[in-house]
């Protein structure tokens, strides 16, 4: 693409009639800011847009995963693995892991995301079958006890198929399809949902010097890149969210570049997922070097992206964020 179209998002009441609906959400617009590798960029009137342009940002995107994109979305965090940054150990039992998940559905989560790898920089690698061990039985359970969608955290077919068997309904790929050739295969023939993520290079590495050219056309080309691939062995757009990967293989100025201009990934057609949670950039920014002291920062960097229009957030603090987004409803005038 030689040029990029970001919609200069707005909410609110005071809606002038030429404005359109940015991706059938609670967002409007009525200019863009076009981007260019080359050339500066510039202010247009969405009038001036190009149709197939205008309709990729305007069209309302369908439910992911039978959850409405018309408001935010929750997709809660459950990791059951030793070693993730902020929860690692902590529900490592299938019964501390169903009591989370449950709590986080009755909190007012859309999603349960479950993980058996921490995929953290410095990360290591986890055999499949370690994975498959930590994550089906939680996910069994789960199924029993709670009817939101339950995403599986993986990058590994064999994984993604055993979850599916016990009934997930979503494969979350930090790998955007890139690290198992087969898992394109399982995603086509379960009709996954499927989460697509930009990461620079291989957990254990990802931190070790990111460079960009342009970090924010480079993800954005990533990811535009992994969804023609995902269409070409038959996944439909409309099956696919996109994440540009907050911490994977980026800087604190490369996240907050992507954080600010995060609604450019709206011309992608798909829904945006953000992921930033209790994220280290969030702890060097505020000096909170414990994790679990970022739940501000992380309730600030959500509402900041629901601003933008960003449909689904993944979160550790299910129940504090979506008292925020309430309040931030009711605050702007939007409703839910």
């Amino acid at each position: 693409m030689s040029e990029y179209f970001r919609p200069l998002t707005q909410i609110g009441p005071a809606r002038p009639p030429e404005a359109l609906t940015l991706a059938g959400g609670w967002c409007w617009f009525t200019h863009v800011e076009v981007l260019s590798r080359t050339d500066r960029p510039r202010i247009c009137p969405a009038t001036d847009l190009p149709a197939p342009v205008r309709d990729m940002l305007a069209d309302p995107r369908p439910p992911f995963a039978d959850v409405a994109m018309d408001r935010p979305a929750l997709m809660g965090i459950l990791n059951v693995t030793p070693d993730s940054f902020s929860d690692g150990g902590n529900f490592k039992t299938n019964a501390a892991a169903v009591a989370h998940a449950t709590q986080m559905v009755a909190d007012g989560a859309d999603i349960i995301d479950v993980g058996g790898e921490s995929t953290r920089p410095g990360a290591e690698f986890v055999p499949a079958n370690v994975e498959v061990q930590r994550t089906v039985p939680v996910i069994t359970a789960i199924r029993c006890a709670a009817s939101v969608p339950i995403s599986i955290d993986t990058r590994k077919a064999a994984v993604a198929r055993m979850a599916f068997d016990v009934g997930a309904r979503i494969i979350n790929d930090v790998s955007a399809l890139s690290f198992d050739p087969h898992l394109i295969d399982i995603a086509y023939s379960t009709e996954a949902s499927l989460c697509l993520m930009h990461a620079a290079g291989d957990p254990k590495t990802m931190q070790k010097n990111p460079e960009y050219d342009d970090v924010l056309l480079d993800v954005f080309d990533y990811l535009g890149d992994r969804i023609r691939v995902a269409e070409a062995a038959g996944i439909p757009r409309k099956n696919i969210v996109v994440d540009p990967g907050i911490g994977f293989g980026k800087t604190i100025e490369h996240n907050l570049i992507l954080l600010r201009n995060i609604s450019l990934f709206h011309s992608l057609g798909c829904p945006i997922l953000l992921g930033a949670s209790r994220k280290k950039f969030i702890g060097t920014l505020t000096g909170a070097p414990d994790a679990a002291d970022r739940l501000a920062g992380s309730v600030a960097v959500t509402l900041a992206a629901v601003a933008q229009g960003v449909q689904i957030h993944r979160v550790h603090d299910v129940k504090e964020t979506r008292q925020a987004l309430t309040m931030w409803s009711t605050a702007t005038g939007e409703g839910q």
